[in-house]
Parts: structure tokens; C-alpha cells; sequence
């Protein structure tokens, strides 16, 4: 339990939660469910006054071999059983960070941001993968701190933990981390013309490059141009780094 309270910012400490809290969540887990049913992704809800997970959804990719009710169960003890011991510690530290710059915003605000970073799993196989994580804010208290937070969980499509970041709903601003220098770097987005949001969109319909020359009536060699284009602007090496990028950044 000490391990585990590790995880828990006293900048959010959630105690006694009011009938009028409680009100605002209605019959959501049937929303979170449903959603859960349409993605490929794997998600889980935090319930911050508790310290446990609320809800974990069937996709196997983070259940690391046990059942979504295991899983559920052991809460934050999932974490000191399927995270490399190095990256429990960068955990922890993204747990300090992103609730010092949580703290720092205007209540209305809270709930426009998501945090994003990656870490690697072990799973029953001793596999390591490594993930990309995403939590954003679903209710509040009335006093601001996060009571409950859904968690998006999927392949990462870098090459190494970390990669930390918050972005804000409507907004073309990216707030990073730099742990070697131990702030964050705010950037803007990266903003892709209009030829290569289409050329992007078409990779991502699964055209092949001479598919989408004819489509969009240009040589096969003006879609490369416009790909390394792509690649320079966004800083990625493939196409697969891409797409991730793209929909990542909800460019997609």
C-alpha cells in the first residue's frame, strides 16, 4: 500500500464526496461500456477518492494475460506487477508533473486536457510491449481535483519510454516534458498542408502510393515528394509514424 500511495498527489487528494458530485455521473459507466464495444483501444476508469480502478474494458492488449475483473481488482498493483521496474519510476514521475501542471490551471478548464505518455508492459507471455497511455479528467469535485479519469491505452509508436505530453481540447499549443532538463517545453502543433492531409488520409484507407497518385491525378513521384515533406514537418521516418502521429494530434 505504501508503493501504491506513491501514485497519489496530495495536490489531489479526493476525500467525501458531496450528493451533488455524485449526481454528475448518472449512469456513465453505460456510456464508458459502449464505447469500450466500438474501439480497438484499451481503456480504464480511475476513481481518484478511492485509489482504485473503477471500471477495465476486455481489450487484451493491457490485461497482460488476466481477466478485466483481475485486472480491476489489483488497481494500482497492476502497475508494480507489469511495468518494468525502470519505468515504475517514470510513472511516478509523470504522476508529480502532471498534477503540478494540472494544479495550476483554472477550474473550468481542467477537464479540456489530456496528458499522454508511453511505458512498457510485461505480459503473461513475458513479453514486453511498449504502450502509449492517455488520461483525460471525466469529472470533477467541487472543488477541482480530478475525481474520476478515463485512461486510453494502445500500441506506442515511438521506439522508447517517456514521450510525455498534455494537450488541450481546440487548441494548437503541445506542452512537453523534457526529464533531462526537468521542465515542460510549450511548442505549437504541427500544421500539415492541405495535399498532405489528403495523401495521409488516403495511407490511412490503405492505398497503396501508385493508388493514390490516381486518385488524386499525380505521379507516383509527386506522393513521395509531398511524404518526405510529411516526414521532415513532423519529425517521423515511416509512414506508420505518420498515421500515429496523425492520430495522435487528431489530425485523422
Amino acid at each position: 500500500m505504501d508503493e501504491i500511495k506513491k501514485f497519489f498527489s496530495e495536490k489531489n487528494e479526493v476525500n467525501g464526496i458531496s450528493d451533488f458530485e455524485i449526481k454528475q455521473t448518472g449512469d456513465y459507466l453505460e456510456i464508458v461500456k459502449a464505447f469500450a464495444r466500438i474501439t480497438y483501444q484499451s481503456l480504464y476508469i480511475i476513481d481518484y477518492e478511492k485509489k482504485s480502478f473503477e471500471y477495465v474494458s476486455e481489450n487484451p492488449l493491457f490485461l497482460c494475460g488476466l481477466s478485466p475483473e483481475e485486472v480491476r481488482d489489483l488497481g494500482y498493483a497492476f502497475y508494480f506487477r507489469n511495468v518494468l521496474n525502470e519505468d515504475q519510476e517514470l510513472l511516478l514521475k509523470i504522476n508529480e508533473v502532471g498534477f503540478e501542471f494540472y494544479d495550476k490551471l483554472p477550474f473550468e478548464e481542467r477537464k479540456m486536457y489530456t496528458i499522454s505518455y508511453d511505458f512498457h508492459i510485461v505480459n503473461d507471455k513475458k513479453n514486453v510491449i511498449l504502450i502509449n497511455h492517455k488520461l483525460t479528467p471525466m469529472f470533477l469535485t467541487q472543488n477541482g481535483k480530478i475525481w474520476k479519469a478515463m485512461c486510453i491505452v494502445s500500441l506506442s509508436s515511438t521506439n522508447s519510454a517517456g514521450n510525455i505530453s498534455i494537450t488541450k481540447e481546440n487548441s494548437d499549443i503541445i506542452w512537453k516534458y523534457n526529464l533531462d532538463e526537468n521542465r515542460w517545453i510549450k511548442e505549437e502543433k504541427k500544421k500539415l498542408s492541405q495535399r498532405e492531409l489528403e495523401i495521409i488520409s488516403l495511407y490511412a484507407s490503405g492505398l497503396t502510393i501508385n493508388e493514390i497518385a490516381s486518385k488524386i491525378f499525380v505521379s507516383a513521384d509527386t506522393v513521395k515528394f509531398h511524404r518526405r515533406k510529411l516526414f521532415e514537418k513532423i519529425g517521423v521516418n515511416n509512414i506508420t509514424e505518420a498515421l500515429a502521429y496523425a492520430k495522435n494530434n487528431k489530425l485523422l
